[in-house]
């Protein structure tokens, strides 16, 4: 009833409020997270379905962050569980003190020369706020971080990692401080179930 209230009136901010019901019933029917697309660094769009069958590690990252040196990690992660069937997915955000400022271009070069970045970066994105990526609101729904819905599941700074299972299902959040390699124990579980 709200719903079709809404879609009949056609200016101002009828129309945003519109444009979010739409969204919010969309997030409910995405399943999981091979439901979404994303454009990659290099601008060309991506099927996170073409990651089905694999274990992602999604995480919001930043150039000029405290955390930056966890790529270094991320990427160690990588290379050691990669032929098992991890992948990390990237995803620069400039949210949290504008530090991810630069251009598509910058950030892969920084990331390939800096920290031999060879997992896949995605294009710049927002992870909060209205203009969220809908892959971003909905692993926040799915797993809202310490605060639950109460903090209604804001990312609260780069390098919040969002771990996900083989059927795309979001199974762990942890937090910007918790370090990659950290992460083995959880990874290798993941690793071995089909």
């Amino acid at each position: 009833m709200r719903e079709s209230t809404l879609l009949r009136r056609s200016t101002g901010q009828h129309d945003i409020l519109r444009v979010r019901l739409v969204e919010e019933k969309m997030l409910e029917t995405e399943n999981t997270v091979f439901d979404f697309e994303a454009e990659r660094l290099d601008g060309s769009p991506a099927k996170l379905a073409d990651y089905r069958g694999r274990v992602l590690l999604i995480v919001n990252t930043a150039s000029q962050c405290g955390f930056t040196p966890q790529y270094s990690g991320l990427e160690k992660i990588y290379r050691t569980y990669r032929d098992r069937g991890l992948v990390i997915l990237g995803f620069p955000c400039n949210q949290f003190g504008a530090q991810e400022p630069g251009s598509a271009a910058e950030i892969g070069i920084f990331c390939e020369q800096n920290y031999g970045v060879s997992f896949p970066m995605f294009a710049k994105i927002e992870v909060n706020g209205e203009n969220a990526h809908p892959l971003y609101r909905y692993l926040k729904k799915k797993k809202p971080g310490l605060l639950g819905p109460i903090g209604g599941g804001s990312i609260k700074w780069n390098f919040t990692k969002f771990l996900v299972d083989r059927a795309g299902s979001v199974v762990a959040r942890f937090a910007p401080n918790t370090r990659p390699e950290s992460l083995a124990t959880d990874l290798e579980k993941l690793l071995r179930e089909s």
